[in-house]
């Protein structure tokens, strides 16, 4: 490694060195790193941050974009496992993220902003990594692998949403995104093939990567988070507990994960398939059992958009209103996924690693609230799509136990109209239940978890969207000049910008340290389940 302030002009990795840039760390309001001493108001409600952390000048930090992690996903390593890149010669230049996986537009760009399309299959299994400027002093700092959500069809760790230099500048850690495959090209069913969880195993492959390089950067494998939001909570946690990984995770941050979601089961998986590749004009002999190494040939022949139409095709088909599952997403079996997490957690493969958990408090809105047919819903529409998408929830022998928790719901909120019960009876069944499962099950354990959930609405809002699914990412990522025109979060104040500063402090502290709490904090104790159970409120 080379001198302090001069190191990240060539950094070593096993495939090739590459050339960093200074990043801009600092925001306009000047949040920095912590500094004991200052206070200041923040957060509501019992259990609220009493505090938010001082601040001062943000230090140096320095970005390396765009770094492959596996080779490009292309010709006949379409559809295969993540391989190892070929490498490079000479000194390659890391100013710039690589391309999104292919996928179309997210169905929560009403909601968070559209994104304009990047996505090239060639040069897309990539990361970036945020050093702080001054980690090449021998002191390896601990390690954010943060996995962006999208319901394994959308998003991407390059975009400026969760731009890692603010959060690594406030934490003194290092932060690292990663982009893996989605949708069709990370989903699809064809074991007999080989073809199964590929979206996983590029996560996967991405940690191993962590592992292998982050000391150059100036980490420390030895103290490796991995965090997500969403279906990238959801993956975390899958690295956590799988065999293959969980020995190089130290702790997880899992944020909004559809827990209520459980595994595609293989039956269910393969009809899937069997739809898409119709879709996608596979020949029927070879969109059948048997034919599984055919179809193969067949996709990898076709152009990539042709998938990306037919994958969307399904998805209409198969979308409802208050159904959160795509069509195509992690099947239950194999090295990667042999239960659901969940499960995993309740029998104890999660052993001693740290686990922070939560939710936002009206997830449910993001997928309702500009949804035409949902907003025209009655008590019985509701009512049908409560015992239809709750995974059996409401189904309860002798009792309409749907149309009590409806009417329960009813009277707690009198103006309320159908959609937004919905949007609260969904936001249980699918993220808030199985977050504090999750929790109390860590509790019995006897390694508790730390939870929390994010309140803070845009201004003005009326309750249509309040505090929505992704609302906290800006926050996290201190990256509200990413967001210019997204509904979830409108205009932003100073007392925003602080709440970023305690949300960012908390999360980083405990990937340092195992405990969300320190200087400025208030003091976050952990779940143990009953009555009294802490749950922290940001916002």
């Amino acid at each position: 490694m080379a001198a302090v302030g001069e190191w990240w002009r060539t950094v070593e990795t096993e495939r090739g060195r590459v050339r960093g840039v200074p990043a801009p760390a600092e925001n306009a309001t000047g949040v920095g790193r912590r500094l004991e001493g200052a206070h200041g108001a923040h957060g509501a409600g019992a259990g609220s941050p009493a505090g938010s952390p001082p601040v001062a000048a943000v230090p140096p930090v320095v970005a390396f974009r765009g770094i492959p992690y596996a080779a490009s996903p292309t010709g006949a390593l379409r559809f295969s496992p993540p391989r190892p890149h070929e490498g490079w010669t000479g000194v390659r230049d890391a100013a710039r993220p690589g391309p999104a996986a292919p996928q179309g537009p997210s169905r929560l760009e009403g909601v968070m902003g559209a994104r304009t399309p990047d996505w090239d299959e060639d040069g897309c299994l990539t990361l970036n990594v945020w050093s702080p400027a001054d980690a090449a002093d021998g002191t390896g700092r601990p390690v954010l692998l943060w996995l962006h959500g999208g319901g394994f069809t959308s998003g991407s760790g390059g975009w400026d949403w969760y731009d890692g230099a603010r959060l690594a500048a406030l934490g003194n850690l290092v932060v690292v995104t990663a982009n893996y495959r989605l949708g069709p090209l990370g989903h699809l069913f064809l074991p007999d093939a080989g073809v199964h969880n590929l979206g996983l195993q590029d996560q996967a492959a991405a940690l191993r990567w962590v592992h292998g390089n982050i000391a150059a950067f100036g980490g420390d494998p030895a103290r490796i988070t991995v965090g997500g939001q969403s279906a990238g909570a959801y993956s975390a946690l899958c690295l956590a507990v799988a065999p293959q990984t969980r020995t190089l995770v130290r702790r997880v941050v899992a944020q909004s994960g559809p827990w209520g979601l459980p595994p595609q089961d293989p039956a269910a998986a393969a009809q899937n398939t069997a739809d898409f590749l119709r879709l996608a004009g596979v020949p029927d002999k070879a969109a059948v059992s048997g034919n599984e190494a055919a179809a193969l040939r067949e996709l990898r022949a076709l152009p990539v958009e042709r998938l990306l139409s037919a994958y969307a095709r399904l998805a209409a088909d198969r979308a409802r209103p208050g159904r959160v599952a795509p069509p195509l997403y992690p099947v239950l079996g194999g090295a990667t996924l042999p239960v659901s997490p969940q499960q995993a957690v309740s029998q104890g493969d999660l052993g001693s690693t740290g686990l922070l958990i939560g939710t936002v408090r009206d997830e449910m809105t993001a997928f309702l609230a500009f949804d035409e047919q949902a907003r025209r819903f009655t008590r019985d529409d509701v009512l049908k799509v409560m015992r239809e998408e709750s995974g059996g929830d409401f189904r309860s022998g002798g009792r309409d136990a749907a149309a009590d928790a409806y009417d329960d719901l009813a009277r707690l909120r009198p103006d309320a109209p159908p959609v937004g019960l919905l949007s609260e009876a969904a936001t249980g069944w699918m993220f808030r239940d199985g977050t504090i499962r999750i929790a109390e099950q860590r509790a019995v354990q006897g390694t508790p978890a730390y939870v929390y959930r994010f309140d803070r609405a845009p201004e003005g809002d009326d309750g249509t969207l309040g505090a929505t699914h992704c609302a906290e990412l800006p926050f996290l990522f201190n990256t509200f000049d990413a967001y210019p025109e997204s509904p979830m979060l409108g205009r932003t104040t100073t007392e925003d910008h602080l709440l970023a500063q305690t949300l960012g402090s908390a999360l980083t502290t405990f990937a340092t340290t195992g405990t969300p709490n320190g200087p400025g904090l208030a003091n976050w104790r952990p779940y143990l389940g009953g009555p009294a159970s802490e749950v922290m409120y940001f916002g």
